[in-house]
């Protein structure tokens, strides 16, 4: 892409934020909000960032929201905050989704005060490389963080998901970087990336595989040869492992019956202003939560299933 090509998509980037700026500004109607007081969503990773974010969002549309983060001082904080200042119905909960004890002991504990939950928003995640790094050290820690964690929430929220005419939703916050085919991200192996868009291919011994193979060669010093992501290599992978699952949990679920219905998709909330990037993204928390907020909370009739989305709209994986 040229500079004028450059500047062209950069303007139309900015037409569409203002555009979503302007719709954020826009009250849901009665006939639109289909939840209530006793809706509750659970965000994990909420104690600063995109997922605080969310959930302050998602608690000022009037649900109930448990604030789950690793660090439980951290999330009493942050709960705290949102409750005396906002007026919230926030509650903090400590949960590492990286412990299948600590996951299991959450789902026990969201059953029983809650009877469930309606909402499920997989934020947690780490990434240890900013600007031009490119380092590999965290892998394991990224891809058991951001990949295996994620997995390990909705194995465990599903069972408990409130039976409900409008459908349960889950949210899973990942990155265009973990595209089949991005631009500079693709995956070299192209009977993989083959697999990987066919959802008849798409199992959990593939995906697995995929990671277990990525850290093997990062054990053996490998990696580099084999044609994974080029940028950000680890957490690229470990997205690119999460829109897969994601894909191959809406085909499982599909068929539940009416009022047992679940909605499971994506989000790709950009680069954004957090300590993720090192605060050298180029838009605000409170810009990148709106996209995912907007899509949980989409009425029912209009609730999609195994899609991807960024700034309101549909991408492709």
């Amino acid at each position: 892409m040229g500079k004028k090509g450059k500047e062209r998509a950069k303007e139309r980037r900015r037409q569409r934020l203002e555009e979503i700026a302007e719709l954020r500004e826009v009250p849901y109607s009665p006939s639109e909000r289909w939840w209530s007081g006793e809706t509750a969503a659970v965000v994990t990773g909420a104690n600063r960032g995109i997922g605080l974010e969310i959930a302050r969002q998602l608690a000022a549309h009037g649900l109930r929201v448990v604030l789950a983060a690793r660090d439980a001082e951290r999330g009493r904080a942050a709960a705290e905050r949102l409750r005396e200042e906002e007026g919230l119905c926030v509650e903090p909960r400590q949960l590492d989704v990286t412990d299948s004890a600590s996951v299991d002991a959450f789902a026990n504990w969201v059953s029983s005060e809650y009877g469930g939950i309606d909402i499920l928003v997989n934020n947690a995640g780490v990434n240890f490389n900013t600007g031009a790094d490119n380092s590999v050290e965290s892998a394991e820690e990224v891809i058991a963080t951001n990949y295996f964690g994620t997995k390990r929430m909705i194995k465990a929220m599903i069972p408990i998901m409130k039976p409900s005419p409008f459908g349960a939703r889950i949210l899973n916050v990942s990155s265009r970087l973990g595209r089949v085919n991005g631009r500079r991200n693709r995956v070299g192996d192209e009977a993989l990336r083959e697999r990987l868009l066919q959802d008849d291919c798409l199992s959990e011994e593939l995906i697995d595989g995929m990671v277990t193979k990525f850290l093997e060669q990062v054990k053996l010093g490998t990696w580099s040869l084999n044609g994974w992501p080029q940028m950000y290599t680890d957490y690229s992978l470990s997205k690119l492992a999460v829109n897969a699952y994601t894909r191959l949990i809406a085909k499982r679920i599909l068929d539940k019956p009416e009022g047992e219905k679940i909605y499971i998709n994506c989000l790709c909330p950009g680069w954004v202003k957090t300590a993720m990037t090192g605060w050298a993204g180029n838009i605000s928390a409170e810009e990148a939560a709106d996209t995912g907020v907007w899509v949980v909370l989409l009425p029912p009739e209009k609730a999609p299933n195994g899609k991807f989305f960024a700034e309101r709209r549909e991408i492709s994986f």
